[in-house]
Order: structure tokens, then C-alpha cells, then sequence
């Protein structure tokens, strides 16, 4: 009996001792988890040449229920523009938070490391601090179709994991694409209603990686992520199971008037990015072309229901910010124009979304122009992840808690012309504040366009040469030309481009 009290009372003191001293470790030893869960994850979704054709931008035809209720749980930016309507210039510009001018790239096919290649990117900044930063699909330039299912054009410091799946719409379904120029898909218009479901297109299989990616983050709980998505639809070839079709009959797709008249007052250099194929383009083509495009906007909506689907079932909502956006806005006909590189508003202006954590002003729609370069210091500064100090946007998380802020009230656009021949390279800017477009080509010796939102939202009568208007176009010269200034590096220099390749180096590359 002695014994068997002694054990018992030795044996408790054995269970005592352990649970004091495991609570002792445990309250010495920092614990990884809820280090984590102080730090939000990003959760970075950008569309494929996607204009602002979205429900919760007003319009009357797009169904887009996904990214709508996005909308409603976040801060929709009604002003938001890219600082290049092509490819390659906006993603490394939003992706390194410099403009153009900074990063050196004004084409596609390149990538910031021949220019700048010490300049930690976004993502990469979020690795520097402890990030899980994945990147599935398209982030910096890729030549779609062709480069769909691998890296593309990108930068292998930016990411720890990289997922480029290949769906039914690059290795299956070429041969049956319309095209107007035969043997050519992504940069000219094509399209096609694909007899497949969603899961066997690339934009279905980049949801479900994504899926993959949230469930194991959801299980392992020691890092934060930054969780980049980008999706290929709406680019060109617009290909998209057929159901998505039948929400648009073709001959309810509208179609721009009055397009001889529209131009005639526009300088040549913003009708520049006119291509002779689109001649070929009728009104049945017109419209077949448009519903073609707004199928694959409400098949990639689709695929955006499926991961927000995710993020809340695995309980990361709450901690996740959200961003969706695009990398330029798109021409449907407006100005006898279609695709992208033009200075109009269609061209240049984005959808921009962002929710969760840091934003309190929740359903509201900020008015004020902002950029895509104002990304990296806005997801910077409320995940507080130290920047390089040559970042050239602007902080939003003032405007996410009260969307009426103003901020620096104008963002800027540009695009290069020539440059291959004759007469070298020409440069168009374009401001837009809460009222005004004022655009200059060639530092205004290539013609000017002033365009007045508030009774002019089609950007369809160009008031540049109107005495009327000669000290408002006085004025947003001045501005211009002083934000231009603010475009380049200290060195007032492009970067030029390095040929060759480069070693990746992730703490200093």
C-alpha cells in the first residue's frame, strides 16, 4: 500500500513537474503560429487584358458575380490606370512600384533584371520578411498562348514555388480557334467556344493549383503567404466553354457608331495603335468578337468564385488581403481601336479592388486617381514589410480606411511609338485627374487631346485646340510635364537593357 501511495504521489509530481515545465518553454519559446497570424496574407489576383467590363463597374450586359462580391466586402477604385497599356511595361512596373522610365522597360519580352537588376521586386520584398510567395499563371510577361504552361518571362527571385499548368486551350484546341490572321492567336483577335469544362482549361486549372496552394497554408500556419494568381482570360485567343457563351447573345453585343467622325480630330500618334488586320473585321465579326470576350471575363469570374470560395471555407478570409486587378484595360471598337496601347480611357483605366485586413471603409468607392504602381506600397506598408526607398507610388491605406481621400489626385500613362526606324522613338503621356484626360505626344509637338469626363465620358470630342480652353490645357501641361519628371530615376536616365542573362541572387542580386 506504501508503495503503491508513493508511486501515485511520485507520479504526480513526475505530471506537475512536466506541465510546469512545458508551460515555462512554452512561454520562453516565441511561437511561430501567432507570430504569423499578426502578419495578414495577400492574396494577389490580376486578369489578363481585362477592361473595367464588370457588374460592379456598371456595366449593363458583363456578368461578373465573383469579383462583384469582392467588391462589396472591399474598396473599389472608379479611377484606377495602369502606367503602360502593354504587357510586359505594366506588370514590371507595378511589380517593381516604379514607373516605365525606372524600370527601363518599354516593350514586352523583357524583365527588370537586364535593367535594374538589383531592385527587390514586391514579392520579393515579402520573401525578405518570411513570406511563403507563390506565383501560379501570369504575373510578369508571358507570349500567350504559346509560353501558357511555363515560366514565361520571369523572375526567379520573386518566388519560392511557381505552378504553370497548361489546359485544353493551349495543347488541345488551337487548330480550331478563329483567328483573322491564320497561324496567329495572342496578338491578334481570335476566338473560340470550347466544347470542355472549366477544369480542362488553364484559367480552371490555375484556380484549382491555387486551391492546392490555400489548403496547405491553411495547415501550416508558421508563415504568412503572398499568393500571386494570374489568370490568361480575357487575352486573346478568347476561348471559354461554351455555356459562358449563352449568356450573350451575339446580336445583343454592341457596337461603337459613328467611328469617322470620332477620329477626326485625334493626332496621328493616338490612333497609333490602329493594326491593318482589324480591317478585315465586320459587323458580325464585331459582335462575335465581343461575346467571345465577355464569355471569358464571366468564366474567369468563375474561376475567382472558386478560390475566394476556398479562402473562406479554410477560415483565411479574415486574414487575407485581397487584390484583383488587371494589367491594362482593353478596346472593344471605341475609336475604331481594339486590344490595347492606346492612351484612352478604355486603354488605360483598370478594375481595382482591395479587401480584408486594412480596409475598414468596406463597400465604398474611392474616386481619386491612383495608379498600379501604388500597389507594392500599399500591400507594403499594411503587411509592414520594409521597401527599397526608390519606390515611386503612392501609400493607398489612407483611402482603404476613408475611400473620399484624395491622394496625389492624378495618375499617369504612357506608351512609346516608332522607335524601330526612322525617326526613333516618339512618347505619349497622358494625366488623368478627377475631371480631365490631357494627353501629349512627342512633348505636344505630335498633336494634344483634352477630354472633359463630365460631359464627355466617351472621350469622343477632343477640346486640346479649343481657345477656350487654352489655360486649362496650360495648366495640365504644367502638371504633366512636372509628373513626368517624377517618372524617372535620379539619374534622369532610362535604364538601357542588358543583353544576356543574369544569376539570380535573392538577398543581393
Amino acid at each position: 500500500m506504501l508503495a503503491k501511495r508513493f508511486l501515485f504521489h511520485r507520479s504526480r509530481a513526475v505530471l506537475m513537474f512536466a506541465m510546469t515545465f512545458f508551460w515555462l518553454v512554452g512561454s520562453i519559446i516565441p511561437q511561430p503560429a501567432n507570430a504569423a497570424d499578426a502578419r495578414p496574407n495577400v492574396l494577389f489576383i490580376i486578369s489578363d487584358d481585362l477592361n473595367n467590363s464588370l457588374g460592379c463597374y456598371g456595366h449593363p450586359q458583363v456578368k461578373s458575380p465573383n469579383i462583384d462580391r469582392l467588391a462589396e466586402r472591399g474598396v473599389r477604385f472608379n479611377k484606377a490606370y495602369c502606367q503602360y497599356p502593354l504587357c510586359g511595361p505594366s506588370r514590371n512596373s507595378m511589380l517593381c512600384g516604379l514607373y516605365p522610365n525606372s524600370t527601363g522597360i518599354h516593350r514586352n519580352s523583357q524583365i527588370f533584371r537586364q535593367t535594374i537588376p538589383s531592385h527587390h521586386s514586391m514579392s520579393q520584398a515579402f520573401r525578405l520578411e518570411g513570406y511563403f510567395a507563390a506565383r501560379i499563371g501570369k504575373l510578369y510577361h508571358y507570349n500567350v498562348p504559346k509560353s501558357v504552361g511555363t515560366n514565361g518571362h520571369d523572375d526567379p527571385g520573386s518566388w519560392e514555388l511557381e505552378l504553370n499548368p497548361a489546359g485544353c486551350d493551349r495543347l488541345l484546341e488551337e487548330p480550331d480557334i478563329f483567328t483573322l490572321r491564320p497561324g496567329s492567336f495572342g496578338g491578334t483577335l481570335s476566338w473560340y467556344a470550347s466544347p470542355r469544362e472549366d477544369k480542362l482549361h488553364t484559367d480552371g486549372m490555375l484556380a484549382k493549383d491555387a486551391q492546392w496552394v490555400l489548403e496547405r497554408c491553411a495547415r501550416d500556419k508558421d508563415r504568412p503567404f503572398f499568393l500571386a494568381l494570374g489568370f490568361y482570360r480575357p487575352h486573346t485567343p478568347y476561348v471559354a466553354p461554351k455555356p459562358y457563351f449563352k449568356h450573350y447573345p451575339v446580336d445583343e453585343m454592341p457596337l461603337i457608331e459613328g467611328v469617322e467622325e470620332d477620329i477626326k480630330d485625334i493626332p496621328k500618334d493616338g490612333l497609333g495603335s490602329h493594326k491593318k488586320e482589324h480591317e478585315l473585321l465586320n459587323d458580325d465579326l464585331r459582335q462575335q468578337a465581343i461575346q467571345a470576350y465577355f464569355a471569358s471575363i464571366t468564366f474567369m469570374d468563375a474561376q475567382v468564385g472558386h478560390v475566394l470560395d476556398t479562402l473562406e471555407e479554410l477560415g483565411l478570409a479574415e486574414n487575407t488581403i485581397v487584390v484583383f486587378t488587371s494589367d491594362h484595360g482593353y478596346h472593344l471598337g471605341e475609336h475604331g481601336l481594339w486590344q490595347k496601347q492606346s492612351l484612352f480611357e478604355e486603354s488605360a483605366r483598370v478594375p481595382l479592388i482591395i479587401a480584408g485586413p486594412g480596409v475598414k471603409d468596406v463597400g465604398s468607392v474611392a474616386e481619386t486617381p491612383v495608379g498600379l504602381i501604388d500597389l507594392y506600397p500599399t500591400l507594403a506598408k499594411i503587411c509592414d514589410v520594409p521597401t527599397p526607398d526608390n519606390l515611386q507610388g503612392q501609400d493607398l491605406s489612407p483611402i482603404l480606411t476613408d475611400a473620399s481621400q484624395a491622394a496625389r489626385g492624378w495618375a499617369i500613362s504612357q506608351v512609346v511609338r516608332g522607335g524601330r526606324g526612322k525617326g526613333g522613338s516618339r512618347f505619349g503621356y497622358s494625366i488623368r485627374t478627377p475631371r480631365w484626360r490631357y494627353t501629349e505626344w512627342s512633348n505636344g509637338e505630335g498633336g494634344r487631346e483634352l477630354y472633359d469626363h463630365q460631359k464627355d465620358p466617351l472621350e469622343q470630342k477632343n477640346l486640346a485646340q479649343g481657345r477656350l480652353y487654352g489655360e486649362i490645357v496650360a495648366d495640365l501641361s504644367k502638371t504633366l510635364n512636372e509628373a513626368i519628371a517624377t517618372t524617372f530615376p535620379e539619374s534622369g536616365e532610362i535604364p538601357p537593357i542588358k543583353q544576356g542573362l543574369w544569376a539570380p541572387n535573392l538577398t543581393d542580386p
